[in-house]
């Protein structure tokens, strides 16, 4: 999970100042601790388009398949089975220094970035090696492993040829044999590649190519029984008839204030009739279809943070500064604030304090009726509707929250001990009044964790700092929520898999995952691909929460395309597929149980669509798809500029 470059200064990385232990409450309007310094200013990540080349460069000859086979299910992950008590360790060290803003400038490579340098826009990682032949036959999931000698994703790798079993018949003679048989194969394997013979699924369908299971007539099986646990339940997402998209509308980039180099533009929410994004110190509603602004409001200083939750009737929440930040007076991320999505009418702003100082939040979300934001000196918690305060910080906790997961179920990250002798307490709580349900206390020195997800409950942590990418995610911990006994911890190594999360102050702010059916989907870091010249590809693969182990599902995101799970559509999963430098990119759903992929959408590949396209990284970009609609927002408003038009939105839609 190699870590994208950076804006300097953004939120989350670097650990927040040490507050003197402050504490949650439930509820009642205590007393406060002292308040911690506010976190520093967001920087972009950098802006203008990456070049655009003159041509693709010389084809190369595609290389003989390489990286994990994901055909096997792998060992249980590090620290399977959990013992009641896990091993110390060492706390996470702040993630390396972000680069300046201006972003890679190098030419792309064909279809997509370079490593090194960071090609088309997109930031270069070192990678594991291709899964397979792209558009050959696969071998059934579950089967017996590809003769490559390599493991799935999770599994550790070995440096050296693959031995004989200890104790099978035969000894060396045996194994030299079958090395001989593998070399063997291999070396066929390149040479039908060489000639360009390839082979695909009856008819040349490209969206079979692109599926988990090209070629098959039943559904993909796991190594451990039926990998696709059971019966799925469909989404609402349906193809349409053709999938080709054109672009609804754009938004222009906001300018900055004089003097201010960057302002945090989080937030985006859509409706079945409203597309709602925060710009320069307001969020603007548009028309969900014609972009036309339909409200606005008004806010006295930037956004800060913004929930991804909204409630059945339309409301959510956001923090913001109360006044224009300058450079002598920076401000701080103070007030909450609940709105309505149909309207825009804010319907409270409120605050909270530690002794006489206000609170700068970190962090906010949505459960139920409740909005809750965390910080370094405590959570708060007030009614959605009426702004009544539900709880706040008590100067005599010893431990304090510092944010919230949101969503079906609330789930609060507090931490308890000082500096380097941490310990997390991940606690499902009631949201009326945050009486704590239930507790999964992790194991001390973990200083930062992430809420993947609410229900099933899942939590990510970067232990002793072993990911040594700045993903935040080394492990996943699949927590009962009812018991709060720990169900299985899924190893998630940073060279593997390019999920990342920011557990530092954005508790539940996670991309490159998803999670439903209990089930964990996540996407594999990019590797090179197989078609004819330099290209870069993925996968989307699949975890048992129960157990901990790979279900043996791949969806493959094809040559030239990087595959990104957005979210859950019932059982099914929405991705979207990042192009090469001459396409458009895709909104794919990913069926639960067969894994195969549906097109919903495919974009423009007009250069002009393209270069704006090319800016949202999914990393640091958000994207939402629902109904045959896809919008695409940046997080940050900047001065600097490529001298290209630039914007803040962007829409798609089909039909």
């Amino acid at each position: 999970m190699t870590q994208p470059p950076q804006p300097p200064d953004q939120p989350g990385f670097g650990p927040p100042p040490e507050p003197a232990p402050p504490r949650l409450e439930k509820p009642s309007q205590p007393e406060q601790p002292q308040q911690a310094p506010a976190a520093p200013q967001a920087q972009p990540p950098g802006f203008g388009p990456p070049p655009e080349p003159a041509q693709p460069p010389a084809q190369q000859p595609p290389s003989a398949p390489g990286g994990p086979d994901l055909s096997k299910t792998p060992e249980p992950g590090y620290g399977y089975p959990q013992a009641p008590q896990p091993p110390q360790q060492s706390p996470q060290t702040p993630p390396p220094a972000a680069p300046v803003p201006g972003g890679p400038q190098t030419p792309p490579g064909y279809g997509y970035p370079q490593q090194p340098p960071a090609g088309y826009g997109y930031p270069g990682q070192p990678q594991p090696g291709q899964p397979g032949a792209y558009g050959q036959p696969q071998q059934p999931y579950g089967q017996p492993q590809q003769p490559y000698g390599q493991q799935p994703y999770g599994y550790p790798h070995p440096t050296v040829p693959m031995q004989p079993h200890p104790g099978q018949p035969g000894g060396g003679r045996k194994g030299n044999a079958t090395l001989a048989i593998i070399v063997a194969a291999v070396v066929a394997i390149a040479l039908i590649i060489g000639a360009g013979v390839w082979y695909s699924s009856a008819g040349g369908d490209d969206e079979k190519k692109n599926t988990a299971n090209s070629g098959d007539s039943g559904g993909t099986k796991g190594a451990e029984g039926d990998g696709s646990g059971g019966a799925t339940t469909g989404g609402d997402e349906k193809a349409p008839a053709d999938p080709s998209a054109k672009v609804l509308f754009q938004v222009p980039a906001p300018k900055v204030p004089k003097d201010t180099t960057t302002i945090v533009t989080s937030g985006s929410w859509m409706t079945d009739k409203v597309y709602a994004k925060s710009g320069v110190a307001e969020v603007v509603g548009y028309d969900a279809a014609k972009g036309s602004e339909l409200w606005t409001l008004d806010l006295p200083g930037p956004v800060c943070e913004a929930s991804d939750h909204v409630t059945e009737d339309g409301r959510t929440a956001i923090i913001y500064k109360p006044k224009m930040p300058t450079k002598t007076d920076p401000q701080s991320c103070t007030q909450v604030a609940a709105f309505d999505l149909a309207t825009g009418e804010k319907l409270w702003s409120e605050t909270a304090k530690t002794g006489t100082q206000e609170i700068s939040f970190n962090n906010v979300t949505v459960s139920g009726n409740t909005v809750a934001a965390g910080s370094t000196s405590g959570g708060a918690a007030w009614d959605i509707a009426s702004g009544k305060a539900l709880w706040a910080p008590k100067t005599s906790d010893a431990c304090y929250d510092s944010g919230y997961g949101g969503g079906p179920k609330m789930v609060a990250v507090r931490k308890c001990g000082s500096y380097e002798q941490r310990q997390l307490h991940i606690q499902t709580i009631d949201p009326k009044d945050g009486k704590v349900l239930s507790e999964y206390k992790m194991a001390e020195g973990i200083e930062y964790a992430a809420v993947v997800s609410t229900d099933p409950l899942v939590v990510a942590a970067d232990v002793g700092d072993s990911a040594g990418d700045g993903s935040g995610i080394s492990d996943f911990f699949s927590i009962d929520n009812k018991s709060g006994e720990l169900r299985t911890r899924i190893s998630a190594p940073g060279e593997e898999f390019a999920a990342r999360c920011d557990g530092i102050t954005r508790i539940e702010h996670c991309s490159g995952l998803a999670v439903g059916k209990d089930r964990l989907y996540i996407a594999t870091e990019e590797h090179e691909g197989t078609g004819d010249g330099y290209s870069r590809t993925n996968e989307v693969v699949a975890f048992d929460l129960s157990t901990g182990k790979q279900t043996g599902q791949r969806a493959d995101a094809g040559d030239g395309y990087t595959i990104v799970p957005l979210r859950m559509d019932g059982d099914n999963v929405i991705a979207y597929k990042r192009p090469p430098y001459d396409k458009g990119g895709q909104v794919v759903s990913i069926d639960g149980g067969s894994f195969k992929e549906t097109k919903l959408m495919e974009n423009p590949a007009e250069k002009s669509v393209r270069d704006v396209e090319a800016r949202m990284l999914p990393q640091h970009a958000e994207i939402l798809y629902a109904q045959g609609r896809l919008y695409m927002s940046d997080v940050y408003a900047s001065e600097l500029s490529s001298g290209d038009k630039e914007y803040l939105a962007i829409a798609f839609g089909t039909g």
